[in-house]
């Protein structure tokens, strides 16, 4: 089951923000959720088909949506420049709201949370600091810490935004490109941003955790999942081969695989 593409409202930064969000799987609410965090440049149509293939694999319920300034939600206002504490404030604030706008108890039923790259770090930033309130997570090439790799290819970003069609590409997925391509730019190549850790808060999470990261990854090495690992012994990983930083697209069907057993078990 998927349904409509549709919006919320919630209150944030002082402001009245839209929320796009799409529910898909299982009818049944009684069925567990599974929420979707994506990328730096993401949004809920670039996770395209995935969400409902691992929901139908794992027999869950999806929800799938847009933080603001991506997708089709609220746009960052063109002089916003995103905080160091960007990422806590999307785990913290924004998601909370979200699912309290939506009608999620997520103490009554807590909530699975699914999240790639900057959404898998908004995943593990909310599940160290709601415990209660979450029965488990998958990330995917999630970041813990800054490494040179990741600001490498962020500038490589850059370039290609200022000189190639990867504007155009954006604007399928975005109403505002720019609120999401210099949105997130921006504040990872922040000189201050390199001193960015999550190493110690995420020794706080207590829930199931299966991390993912392909040998490939362009974004970030191994020592990100490693690392959680090292401090969240229950981690179990997932170092996919011929996999770049984008396991849902690179390996889709071993990742659907060892997540909806990850789900089940």
């Amino acid at each position: 089951m998927t349904a409509p593409v549709e919006f919320a409202q919630i209150d944030w930064a002082g402001r009245h923000v839209r929320i796009e969000y799409q529910w898909l799987g299982h009818p049944d609410a009684a069925a567990p959720l599974l929420v979707f965090l994506h990328e730096g440049l993401g949004s809920l149509s670039m996770w395209k088909d995935f969400p409902a293939r691992l929901c139908a694999a794992a027999g869950c319920r999806g929800l799938v949506y847009s933080r603001p300034g991506y997708g089709r939600s609220t746009p960052r206002e063109v002089e916003e420049a995103w905080g160091l504490d960007f990422m806590h404030r999307q785990a913290h604030e924004v998601l909370p709201a979200l699912l309290a706008a939506l009608g999620v108890d997520a103490v009554a039923s807590p909530p699975w949370l699914f999240g790639h790259s900057d959404g898998g770090s908004i995943a593990l930033l909310y599940v160290a600091r709601f415990p209660e309130r979450t029965a488990g997570a998958i990330v995917l090439a999630p970041h813990i810490l800054v490494e040179d790799l990741s600001v490498a290819s962020i500038e490589q970003a850059r370039q290609a935004y200022l000189a190639t069609d990867l504007r155009q590409r954006l604007a399928r997925h975005h109403d505002d490109p720019d609120s999401a391509f210099w949105g997130w730019n921006r504040i990872w190549l922040h000189p201050p941003f390199r001193h960015w850790s999550i190493e110690d808060e995420i020794a706080a999470i207590t829930c199931p955790l299966l991390a993912v990261q392909g040998l490939d990854d362009e974004y970030g090495t191994l020592e990100q999942i490693r690392g959680i690992a090292r401090r969240v012994p229950q981690t179990q990983l997932l170092e996919l081969a011929d996999c770049g930083h984008s396991p849902q697209r690179d390996q889709p069907e071993k990742l659907i695989e060892a997540a909806a057993a990850f789900l089940r078990g």
